[in-house]
């Protein structure tokens, strides 16, 4: 009677054991597959909805204005940091008034490539326009100098400058400055 009930365990362990291992293939092939499915789909409905949220947002009267307040702030704020095309010729002169100003000597100022602007690779609205700057000046006035090409509006960028010490006498130390201005392109009609 023993060998009956041993006999019968090793039938049914046998029946479990092709169970579970027919579940786990079941799992395996049909349920994880569809699981990794239903998370990238959750992801994609999340995503969607987040879009339909925005448009239903922007097509309120009132974030449109804020929307339309906000360009101009920025459009506003652009024009501290980018020149216009126009006014890029203005801007050696300007830059020469500012030295007169502040009475530096043998001022010089020339574009430091043979073209006047550079274009920026990837960008596709802005250029760049770089001077070379040099005059002798006392730390002093050097100081107001590059302090005022700072206050200028739109920003002139000094990217780098040297100061030589003068060998007669402490007033006029010489000066080298590359400089920096961003420009918008001019955009065909």
């Amino acid at each position: 009677m023993n060998w009956i009930y041993g006999r019968y365990s090793k039938t049914v362990g046998m029946v479990w054991a092709g169970c579970l291992v027919l579940f786990i293939l079941i799992y395996l092939l049909v349920v994880g597959p569809q699981r990794k499915l239903r998370q990238q789909v959750e992801k994609e409905l999340a995503e969607k909805k987040q879009m339909y949220h925005t448009v239903i947002k922007a097509a309120q009267a009132e974030t449109r204005t804020q929307l339309n307040e906000q360009i101009v702030r920025l459009r506003n704020r652009l024009k501290d940091f980018v020149s216009d095309s126009e006014y890029a010729a203005n801007l050696t002169f300007d830059i020469s008034e500012i030295a007169t100003a502040k009475q530096v000597d043998s001022f010089r100022i020339k574009s430091k490539d043979r073209h006047a602007v550079t274009v920026l690779p990837d960008c596709e609205y802005l250029c760049e326009n770089r001077l070379v700057v040099s005059f002798a000046a006392a730390f002093n006035q050097f100081a107001t100098f590059l302090n005022a090409l700072e206050r200028y509006q739109p920003v002139v960028f000094v990217d780098k400058f040297k100061i030589m010490r003068s060998e007669q006498d402490s007033s006029a130390h010489k000066v080298n400055m590359d400089l920096a201005v961003y420009i918008k392109k001019r955009q065909e009609s």
